[in-house]
């Protein structure tokens, strides 16, 4: 009887297991059902918007292979800068130094020299050039004549299309100390001829006027392309309010395009080592070479003149780390003072 009885405790027992076992891997199995009906909508949900794009994407495909080839695949060149490169031995064929080049960059006693310069300039830029295009965005934006406004946008959008090579020939004629236009009138009014292109003091500031005369036009276009998406309701509250034409600017307009001046301000950061190699070069003469010598015209020097590849790659790679750590940072940085980043 106890034998009876504990066999058929054991059946059940056996039984039990089995319908567990059978429960518990049915559940598994729906599981996983319910994992591939989630990823198959997923991807049906995908195709269906990658078919309504189909032409935007034929689109981005020139950009893309742009990006690929131009940007992406010249990159294994960075490994030049740990080598002896020698263009007679080739790539492979030339000797692996590590970071010889990176030490002898760094301990280059013109080094801090262009270190300064670069920043000096890179600052300045940033100072004064940066709000400029701001600023004339927001009194473009006050014209209420479309004509005159189309017209005004069309003048100062000019000088960006022009080489550095043609703002460096208007430059001499305008400051030249001989036939610059400036200093006859200087002279017209008794006064005395001023070096402005020989004067290491005022190197910087012409190179500032430069690029804010070329680019001030160009860099309004984000930021009137930001003006025209703050809903017009603010505006029409702002005058119920009885605000004047300057408080919108200050309490609507500028909050209204804060995000996009932050994140360009943050990728300016990311560019502080680059001040324009073909201005600097072109405005380069011998009276002001200790104020003009930047990376970019020493990598120029050093690869192109010299053919030493390896230290003009390297001057490359640490421009690169440098504008990507300011990038971070500022964009930490601005995200603890409560605005949105770029990442």
């Amino acid at each position: 009887m106890d034998y009876n009885t504990n066999k058929q405790g054991g059946r059940d027992l056996s039984r039990s297991q089995q319908a567990q076992g059978g429960s518990r891997m049915q559940a598994e199995r729906s599981a996983i059902t319910g994992e591939k009906l989630t990823l198959l909508r997923k991807w049906n949900t995908r195709r269906k918007l990658y078919y309504t794009y189909r032409y935007a994407y034929l689109l981005v495909i020139p950009g893309f292979i742009y990006f690929v080839v131009f940007k992406l695949a010249p990159m294994w060149g960075l490994l030049i800068a740990f080598k002896d490169f020698s263009p007679f031995a080739g790539f492979w064929g030339s000797e692996w130094v590590g970071f010889k080049y990176f030490a002898e960059f760094f301990a280059n006693e013109y080094f801090y020299l262009m270190l300064r310069n670069t920043i000096v300039i890179s600052l300045m830029n940033l100072i004064f050039y940066f709000p400029a295009p701001i600023l004339l965005a927001l009194l473009i934006n006050e014209i209420r004549v479309e004509r005159f406004k189309r017209l005004n946008q069309t003048i100062i959008y000019m000088p960006h299309f022009l080489s550095w090579v043609v703002i460096a020939g208007i430059t001499f004629f305008m400051l030249s100390s001989d036939v610059g236009f400036v200093n006859k009138v200087i002279v017209s009014i008794g006064g005395q001829p001023v070096a402005f292109l020989s004067n290491p003091k005022l190197f910087w500031w012409v190179i500032l006027l430069q690029n804010t005369w070329k680019e001030i036009g160009w860099g309004t276009i984000l930021f009137l392309a930001a003006m025209t998406q703050i809903d017009p309701m603010l505006y029409e509250a702002a005058t119920i309010d009885g605000a004047t034409r300057m408080q919108k600017i200050t309490h609507v307009t500028i909050p209204s395009i804060l995000p996009t001046i932050i994140v360009l301000f943050i990728l300016r950061l990311g560019h502080i080592m680059d001040v324009g190699f073909e201005q600097v070069l072109l405005m380069t003469n011998p009276y002001v070479r200790d104020v003009a010598e930047v990376f970019d015209t020493y990598s120029y020097n050093q690869g192109i003149n010299q053919g030493n590849f390896s230290i003009a790659i390297t001057v490359g790679i640490f421009k690169s780390i440098v504008g990507l750590i300011m990038v971070v940072l500022s964009d930490r940085l601005v995200k603890r003072m409560g605005h949105s980043g770029i990442y």
